[in-house]
């Protein structure tokens, strides 16, 4: 994509977005952004990044929205996964190959079981910021500012280390390009390539039924393989088995991260986020008069916006018209987080709305963050049952509304940690302190990822 930060000559910007500018947001109220103490430093740190190479393109961002229009439109499933807030310290490239690994064995379980395509994205390569529900928090005797994400502060527990640091915001983007190029290596590469299904089954999970499920699956695979090779089909000259589309999202959050890597498409005119393929905004920052939601209205990135319980009909619409008045296809994912044994009360009122509105949005299930309850000692944690009784409850609703369940949003790891609750693992509270290594909320592990991956397939057969 050639971009250029100056308006290209002889091209119309899109209606609704001709007056839109990056800096957009500055003029509306903002929530869970930095106090930075120095703003000369910010400057300089913004007027640096803005001069660096996009990590995305446009077409890449146009590709995704063509395949999340498949997705709202009943014809693929969504699985969009990763770490809650990636870290500065876990860069290594045996970490990003073992997310990459749980993902890649998720989207198989769920295309066999399934027989649907489906488009995989990752909170990965920028999901560097965190919300918080409070300015400060307490660490032993200590009141500290929050940790907000490696992009902003580091998490240490000094006031030091909790001090605002835009040139957090440079080393952010380093890592992004790095995990970036090595993601774009691994998928297109060979190692995405379907004949390497059981190299994708780390120790610690192929020893679990789960594992041994997948080995079952990869086998047929295999088998499968064989006999198209058999007929004389040559594998090779076949890009759909041998490479993978993966693409990269997380949350906008960080409006001068997201600002200064903002390009303007010299083909189209419009204006694209080159952070990430796809951006959201969480349940904390929806506000309709907002920065958050005035900073997306003007990218043409594909856009997700988490609802929670206290979101009404009229606020979904709300957000569905200033986000995608054209009602494009695959341009707006409403992701719902309302808590085990709500759903069934909350998410109709939602669904029925948006969609006698004739808004064609992909409807996404995150069982993760309204499920987050605090262990014995105040670890905060949560329970595998909780966040398969949510993701239940979504197929279900939607399935008596005739709507489709396009998706699931989950927080997970290739790591075999101890963070949530129950699972194949049936990690008990007292288990916790084994191998908790989150630098924000908990994770899936591998086993549960893959044991959730089974049980949402079954779900999309019924």
């Amino acid at each position: 994509m050639a971009v250029d930060p100056i308006t290209p000559k002889n091209i119309t910007p899109p209606s609704g977005v001709a007056h839109w500018t990056p800096s957009e947001w500055r003029s509306h109220p903002r929530h869970q952004m930095p106090d930075w103490p120095d703003s000369q430093m910010l400057k300089e740190a913004t007027t640096e990044l803005g001069s660096y190479p996009p990590l995305v393109f446009a077409g890449e961002a146009r590709t995704l929205t063509r395949e999340l229009a498949r997705v709202a439109q009943g014809e693929a499933f969504l699985l969009q996964a990763g770490d809650c807030a990636e870290s500065f310290a876990e860069f290594a490239a045996d970490d990003i190959r073992d997310k990459l690994k749980v993902i890649l064995q998720m989207a198989v379980v769920l295309t066999y079981g399934a027989g649907l395509p489906v488009v995989k994205v990752g909170r990965i390569a920028g999901q560097f910021a965190k919300p918080r529900s409070s300015p400060t928090e307490r660490v032993g005797d200590l009141e500290l500012p929050s940790f907000r994400g490696h992009i902003i502060n580091d998490d240490a527990p000094n006031p030091a280390a909790r001090i605002a640091d835009p040139q957090r915001m440079l080393r952010a983007y380093n890592h992004s390009a790095a995990t970036l190029n090595l993601l774009r290596a691994f998928t297109k590469g060979g190692f995405a390539d379907l004949s390497q299904v059981h190299a994708w089954n780390q120790e610690f999970v192929a020893t679990s039924d789960q594992g041994r499920r997948y080995e079952t699956i990869a086998g047929e695979i295999d088998r499968a393989l064989a006999f198209m090779r058999a007929c004389g089909i040559d594998l090779r000259a076949e890009s759909t088995i041998q490479q993978v589309e993966f693409y990269t999202s997380h949350e906008a959050l960080l409006l001068d991260y997201e600002e200064a890597l903002t390009r303007r498409d010299s083909l189209t005119g419009d204006w694209y986020d080159c952070s990430a393929h796809l951006l959201w905004v969480g349940e904390r920052t929806r506000q309709l008069d907002g920065a958050h939601l005035a900073f997306l209205a003007g990218v043409r990135n594909p856009l997700g916006v988490k609802l929670g319980p206290t979101t009404t009909a009229e606020e979904a619409l709300a957000i569905c018209e200033k986000l995608n008045p054209e009602r494009i296809p695959g341009r707006l994912m409403l992701t719902t987080r309302l808590g085990a044994g709500h759903v069934r009360e909350l998410l109709p009122p939602l669904v029925s709305a948006v969609t006698e509105a004739g808004h064609p949005v992909v409807w996404q299930c995150d069982p993760m963050h309204g499920n987050t309850i605090a262990a014995e000692g105040g670890r905060k944690t949560r329970r595998f049952d909780d966040v398969l009784s949510e993701i239940r409850d979504f197929f279900a609703v939607h399935h008596d509304l005739g709507t489709w369940p396009g998706g699931v949003h989950v927080e997970l790891t290739g790591d075999s940690v101890t963070e949530c609750l129950g699972g194949a693992d049936e990690i008990l509270e007292s288990d916790l302190p084994l191998r908790y290594t989150t630098t924000c909320d908990p994770r899936l592990n591998a086993r549960q990822s893959i044991d959730l991956a089974f049980r949402v397939a079954e779900l999309l057969r019924v």
